[in-house]
């Protein structure tokens, strides 16, 4: 995805790898040009407080622990949380820990490490949105597959989205769960993941899940799951594991839209 009004990126990482690593990624995506790459939270202040680099930030990823400085990168949002027309800020990081304060304060989106080009992209493309909304400009919608066509020994059987439950990659191979049964497909997670857009995401790394069909989180000895299933009337379901680096996000992205459940 190219966009030819790119967002531009400020990036404070300690850990020049991860910084040059998250750099590379951005500008790989078409959507974002990093206009600075910086290893500290003094560095950064200097940086965003400059005129002509203020006026030319659009967004922040924001490490939280910075080596050698008493101030985290949560202390830089919160020092320009009420600012006007400061820059969105992403925390991109390895503490999954840190999510409700994050979101607290405003930060449009939460990274963990070690990084993931298919997510940053993502990301950029929820802020890339977010701009457009802010101008009253219509978000073009990327042509997305309607349906999914999998195998069943010889045969072609059609799958509709809301039909999909999740599809796991295993052996080798990529297997669409839904209420119907369980069959092939002839791509790899991460093609499906691409070709479907938002419709199912990511909760480890052998697993898209439709979270339209998630019945409950479960939690237990340090573990994370997700059944998915359909509630009535066949009340049929399968367990899905939830990657320990992913769990903090996937709570938070299920309870984000519902009531009942603090955010802690």
């Amino acid at each position: 995805m190219v966009i030819h009004d790119k967002l531009r990126v400020l990036i404070l990482e300690d850990e020049w790898v991860a910084r040059d690593f998250l750099s590379e990624i951005v500008e790989e995506t078409g959507m974002a040009t990093v206009v600075g790459a910086v290893g500290g939270y003094g560095d950064a202040v200097d940086f965003l407080e400059s005129v002509t680099a203020n006026a030319a930030v659009d967004v922040v990823f924001v490490d939280i622990n910075l080596l050698g400085s008493p101030k985290s990168g949560l202390d830089l949002i919160r020092q320009y949380q009420d600012v006007p027309d400061a820059p969105a800020f992403v925390l991109a990081t390895a503490l999954n820990e840190h999510a409700v304060e994050a979101y607290s304060l405003g930060v449009v989106d939460y990274i963990l490490k070690p990084f993931n080009r298919q997510r940053v992209a993502q990301c950029l493309e929820k802020l890339h949105g977010k701009r457009l909304a802010g101008r009253n400009v219509a978000v073009p919608e990327a042509p997305r597959a309607s349906r999914i066509a999998a195998r069943n020994k010889r045969n072609i059987v059609f799958l509709l989205l809301d039909e999909v439950w999740a599809i796991e990659a295993r052996e080798g191979l990529c297997l669409v769960h839904c209420e119907r049964g369980e069959f092939d497909v002839d791509l790899s997670l991460d093609t499906v993941a691409n070709s479907l857009g938002r419709t199912l995401f990511r909760v480890h790394r052998n697993w898209l899940v439709n979270d339209s069909h998630i019945l409950e989180l479960e939690r237990e000895d340090g573990d994370v799951a997700v059944w998915v299933g359909n509630r009535t009337p066949s009340k049929a379901r399968i367990r899905v594991p939830v990657a320990r680096d992913r769990a903090s996000a996937v709570r938070m992205h299920l309870i984000e839209d519902s009531v009942g459940i603090r955010r802690r």
